[in-house]
């Protein structure tokens, strides 16, 4: 059986897909905060989960991962060349030996220190550029649309899972 997907769909997935369109505005942005991080040996990536350790009690994995919207094991392997690096270290949980925290080390807080006027003027830049634009965004909408979007789409079960189980 030869069956042919209609060209329409394509155009349905293009001009509807929420999934396609971050996609595409998270790797444009990624390209542009990865240059600007070049110098400081980290990526974009790197450096929103060093940031996220930034807290005056270091974390666990359990309590970044779904900060992040990473699975634990992918949490795990991002953390690897930032603790090979000494940005990061893992320690011990002073009160339970099995719990891991994710401490920056001094060397990662210099290091954030010195990217966060970077991360700063690109975001600067990135919001004068949609700003610009016919029909400019509302940016705090549109940060808070992102932003809930995230958060319920970790409470709402998924359509393809009959049980309401979030994978």
């Amino acid at each position: 059986m030869n069956t042919v997907l209609p060209f329409a769909a394509t155009l349905e997935v293009r001009d509807r897909c929420l999934c396609f369109r971050a996609q595409r505005a998270a790797r444009a942005l990624a390209r542009r905060f990865d240059a600007a991080f070049r110098p400081f040996g980290i990526t974009n990536g790197q450096f929103s989960l060093m940031m996220s350790l930034n807290r005056p009690e270091p974390p666990t994995i359990g309590e970044v991962a779904p900060f992040l919207a990473m699975d634990r094991t992918t949490l795990t392997a991002a953390l690897k060349p930032l603790t090979r690096q000494g940005l990061v270290e893992i320690v011990p949980d002073k009160t339970d030996a099995r719990a891991r925290r994710l401490a920056l080390t001094e060397k990662g807080h210099a290091l954030l220190t010195q990217a966060l006027p970077v991360w700063r003027a690109e975001h600067d830049a990135v919001d004068r550029l949609l700003l610009a634009l016919e029909g400019a965004l509302d940016l705090d909408h549109l940060r808070d649309g992102l932003g809930r979007l995230g958060e319920a789409n970790r409470a709402a079960p998924h359509a393809s899972d009959p049980k309401g189980e979030t994978p």
